[in-house]
């Protein structure tokens, strides 16, 4: 079954009008909208639109004055911080291609990041500076821009604000086809396997920032008297309680993944909303500066959501000010769905599906008030955007409320992996993007991610989704989170393992005691045959579930000895 005409948000239509601009015209609109609004908060300093506006024109100019603009790549090797939306709007300003890097990256990583994206110039800062110049050598890097360095720069590194403080400060021109011109070569997460190159011209950047804006905002697609991309917010406030202009939220979703890019990075230009940024996740600090700020939005994978239940600061602060949760990047279990619902009575709490393939967004939740949300189900197709689910195997789309893997269509879907042609035709059918996950859509059209396909057990031929064990996991009182995931067998294929962190105040819940709990309330192909107590569940830096690494601590699978 194929979702082709989702309910519409009401008072919007069903598809929208896209303009034909590049990412850098919606920096424009914002600066020309929002001037003298903060729209990036870090510490005691902050960034106006208009300010992010000048100095990313400047930042373009300095990145011409350097030979690097349309068809050349741009990495930037940075955490969030104020350095990162002038190097991000620069480079788009520039016709040049940005390339997030996780900062994190382990060397060999990053070295393959930068030699496969052919970048010609970084964005680096301090601390990690001295690790992108330890594989400088064997990449194309040719001008590496440091913010906040340490120490003395080496050859070929220039300061980030001495690069472009004098640079002209209106932006070049660069003729740009943004059906064509890449703006972004964003990498995959690399949670079941490694990183692929994902190309998204400009066309799919300024698209889905306006599916997901206007969705989330009961907004369709307007022009400004420049011509450039706006949002005209027809939705009305009782639906929608966050005006343009308004919102104010804190991130901690990093701006090197497509959720943190799209939506905490780009939309904002957009929506006019402040985004306040935090060094580090403190559930203490986060509640109290959310309450200080008035926060209007609360946005973040669901590990960020649990640790603040967990946090008794959370419960007693006044966040009578938020009208919004959003989740992505992981599953919320539906008991965090219900606590979230008990402690922020006055919010919307919406979960989304997506990929880096998808540029962000393809599903999401109801946002406006009197729309339905299902616990459990990622919501609707955003405008102009099909749903279907096909067997594993491949096939015909299945009827409602069968399991099979997630296809999506839409304009926001990539033009393909960066030179793997065969993994884009394995991935691309038609414009149907194979995700890979599996899901189910039900009578009303709701889809429903019920796991990964690389996650799914086979056990004696039974398939086993660990997200439904792990559900009933995290709804015992001694859980705070946990993972499951398949231990090869000889003898029945796989054996579903869990890995369990306790709730405080349960230590000494045993293991028995939980899988049991849990195998009284499924089938028995499904039951649990070990479960092993940890003290935390790895997770990348968007707060996905490294299952990789969770399966390495199994041990390798029978017969094969373990890698020296």
């Amino acid at each position: 079954m194929t979702i082709t005409s989702p309910p519409s948000p009401p008072g919007l239509p069903s598809s929208l009008t896209y303009p034909d601009a590049p990412v850098g015209s919606l920096l424009a609109s914002g600066a020309a909208h929002f001037g003298s609004r903060p729209a990036y908060v870090h510490g005691d300093r902050a960034l106006t639109f208009a300010d992010v506006g000048t100095a990313a024109a400047r930042f373009a100019n300095a990145l011409a004055a350097h030979g690097i603009g349309r068809g050349d790549t741009v990495a930037l090797h940075l955490p969030n911080c104020l350095a990162y939306p002038v190097a991000y709007f620069g480079t788009m300003l520039a016709g040049a291609t940005f390339t997030p890097a996780n900062p994190l990256l382990p060397p060999k990583d990053l070295a393959a990041q930068l030699v496969d994206s052919n970048a010609t110039a970084a964005v680096t800062f301090g601390p990690v500076a001295a690790a992108l110049d330890g594989v400088r050598e064997h990449t194309n890097l040719r001008l590496v821009i440091v913010d906040r360095p340490i120490g003395d720069l080496g050859p070929g590194q220039v300061e980030f604000q001495t690069f472009h403080a004098e640079a002209p400060p209106d932006p070049p021109e660069v003729g740009l086809d943004p059906a064509t011109d890449l703006a972004h070569l964003a990498y995959t997460g690399g949670t079941t396997g490694r990183s692929k190159g994902v190309r998204l011209p400009h066309r799919n950047v300024v698209v889905n920032a306006l599916q997901a804006a206007c969705w989330g905002s009961g907004a369709v697609p307007a022009l400004d008297v420049d011509g450039n991309p706006r949002l005209d917010q027809i939705g009305s406030p009782e639906e929608w309680p966050v005006r343009l202009g308004t919102g104010i939220g804190i991130n901690l979703t990093p701006w090197f993944h497509a959720m943190g890019t799209i939506g905490s990075l780009i939309i904002p230009m957009l929506t006019g909303g402040t985004v306040v940024l935090h060094d580090r996740f403190d559930p203490v600090h986060y509640a109290a500066d959310a309450e200080r700020r008035g926060v209007t939005t609360l946005g973040g994978a669901p590990a960020l959501f649990a640790a603040l239940l967990a946090c008794p600061e959370f419960h007693t602060r006044d966040l009578s000010s938020v009208r919004a949760v959003s989740s992505g990047a992981a599953p919320m279990p539906m008991e965090m769905f219900r606590a979230l619902t008990n402690r922020l009575p006055n919010a919307v709490i919406s979960e989304g599906y997506g990929l880096t393939e998808v540029t962000m967004a393809a599903v999401l939740s109801p946002t406006w008030h009197s729309g339905t949300r299902k616990v459990g189900s990622v919501g609707l197709p955003v405008f102009d955007t099909e749903v279907k689910v096909v067997p594993v195997e491949g096939g015909d789309p299945l009827p409602r409320g069968a399991h099979g893997e997630i296809c999506l269509r839409g304009p926001q879907v990539m033009t393909g992996y960066h030179q793997r042609p065969e993994e884009t035709a394995a991935a691309l059918d038609d414009g149907w993007l194979h995700t890979g996950d599996i899901g189910v859509i039900d009578e009303d059209g709701y889809l429903s991610v019920v796991d990964r396909k690389k996650d799914m057990l086979l056990y004696k031929g039974y398939n086993v989704y660990p997200r439904e064990l792990e559900e009933l996991l995290v709804a015992q009182p001694s859980v705070l989170t946990a993972a499951v995931v398949g231990k090869p067998s000889a003898d029945v294929g796989e054996l579903p393992v869990a890995f369990v962190v306790r709730a405080e105040g349960h230590e000494e819940t045993g293991e028995a005691e939980l899988m049991e709990s849990v195998n009284s309330q499924v089938l028995p192909y499904k039951r649990l045959r070990e479960l092993r107590f940890v003290e935390q569940i790895p997770v990348s830096a968007a707060g996905k579930i490294l299952k990789r690494e969770l399966r390495a601590q199994l041990g390798p699978p029978p017969g094969q000895s373990a890698p020296a």
